[in-house]
């Protein structure tokens, strides 16, 4: 039996179809699966989808969309399942958001998205992002709540199979918060730049897959660019006033190619 340092979740799991754990965690999730053949089932098949959905995106271009297509249904459908069965390890986690979503009202009043760019409604993960930079400020103006500037994206990559867009060099990191989200865990970066003032940049998995390019929305007295590649979701947030937000999204967008 492989005795393991750390307990195996459900990120571990993504992460694993994903190729995305170092070779002794890999290790580790392949012998939890050898001992929990319910849940190697599961992985089995959302593996079977991701190598149909890379092996279409490789074929000729004549079959390669309908094939594309169908192999992205069949993950989405995977990832569905994946929620309902993780459903209620977030309970928790989602009551804590309900909570915080509570002061913040009492704070700054409702969550408003109104259009700007976006031909579409904006996903709930930008009202979770909007409410996150909100947080942030709140905590940065409390001497008791220092940030945590140590930013580490392989660390958060591993823990939460959620991976990290390459950072401008004038950015400079302020605070990095793990984030309870209606959609699981989540990351915040606070962030400081001489150009583009006070960001914050939200990143969470929202349980589908898709291709969606940076698009502007707003929110009350804040500005968000959202993008998702692949099954990570990204929301850029500033002020209102804050100029260029789209162009310093798809510059992080880029860097996830």
């Amino acid at each position: 039996m492989i005795k393991t340092k750390d307990p195996i979740v459900q990120a571990d799991f993504d992460a694993y179809v994903d190729d995305q754990l170092d070779a002794a965690r890999r290790i580790e999730v392949a012998g939890y699966l050898s001992e929990h053949p319910e849940v190697a089932a599961r992985v089995m098949a959302d593996l079977r989808v991701r190598d149909e959905l890379r092996l279409a995106l490789s074929a000729p271009s004549s079959v390669s969309g309908l094939a594309s297509a169908q192999a992205a249904e069949r993950l989405q459908r995977s990832l569905g399942r994946r929620q309902i069965f993780n459903r209620l390890q977030r309970v928790a986690a989602v009551a804590l958001l309900v909570g915080l979503g509570w002061m913040a009202h009492a704070g700054f009043g409702p969550l408003v998205v109104s259009e700007v760019v976006a031909s579409q409604p904006a996903p709930a993960y930008v009202e979770d992002a909007v409410m996150a930079h909100r947080t942030s400020l709140m905590r940065a103006a409390m001497p008791s709540q220092p940030g945590t500037k140590h930013y580490d994206p392989a660390e958060i990559r591993a823990a939460t199979a959620i991976v990290m867009p390459k950072l401008p060099s004038e950015w400079k990191v302020k605070d990095v918060q793990l984030f309870p989200s209606t959609f699981g865990p989540s990351i915040e970066l606070e962030i400081g730049s001489d150009r583009d003032g006070a960001l914050s940049l939200f990143a969470v998995r929202p349980g589908s897959f898709d291709v969606v390019k940076p698009r502007i929305v707003g929110v009350g007295d804040m500005s968000a660019a959202y993008f998702q590649i692949g099954e990570v979701a990204y929301a850029l947030v500033a002020n209102a006033g804050s100029t260029e937000l789209d162009k310093a999204a798809n510059q992080l967008a880029n860097t996830l190619y």
